[in-house]
């Protein structure tokens, strides 16, 4: 079992930063490393979208709404992933998820995909 905590999210306005971090722990043993970890986030009334994460590969993907604003950052040795937000818009706003999926561990592998309790984001003049 993997519990990501979420920091940051709050109320910003239009045009400035917000940064989100997210740490994961395991109930028991140690992480090794994570496949999937990035920020995913859910407006009121739609479905639950990327927003930046770092694949297998160790390559960054964005939604193509966030590109070019929003700096996703891994720190490996930690287990955490960081969300710089920059440009922020009023449709920006929404409830910001960090997750992550394919959790090694020394000696196993789990493959469930775990989610973080939720961050608001809310982007208003």
């Amino acid at each position: 079992q993997v519990q990501l905590v979420e920091s940051g999210g709050g109320l910003a306005r239009p045009g400035e930063s917000m940064r989100l971090s997210c740490a994961a722990s395991a109930a028991s043993g140690k992480i090794v490393n994570i496949n999937i970890m990035g920020w995913y986030r859910q407006a009121p009334g739609k479905q639950r979208e990327l927003v930046a994460a770092f694949s297998r590969s160790g390559s960054a993907n964005y939604a193509d709404t966030v590109k070019g604003r929003f700096t996703v950052s891994r720190d490996y040795a930690r287990n955490s992933v960081s969300l710089q937000m920059t440009g922020l818009k009023p449709e920006d706003t929404a409830v910001y998820y960090c997750g992550a999926g394919g959790i090694w561990y020394d000696g196993s592998f789990d493959n469930q995909h775990y989610w973080g309790q939720g961050t608001q984001v809310t982007v208003s003049s």
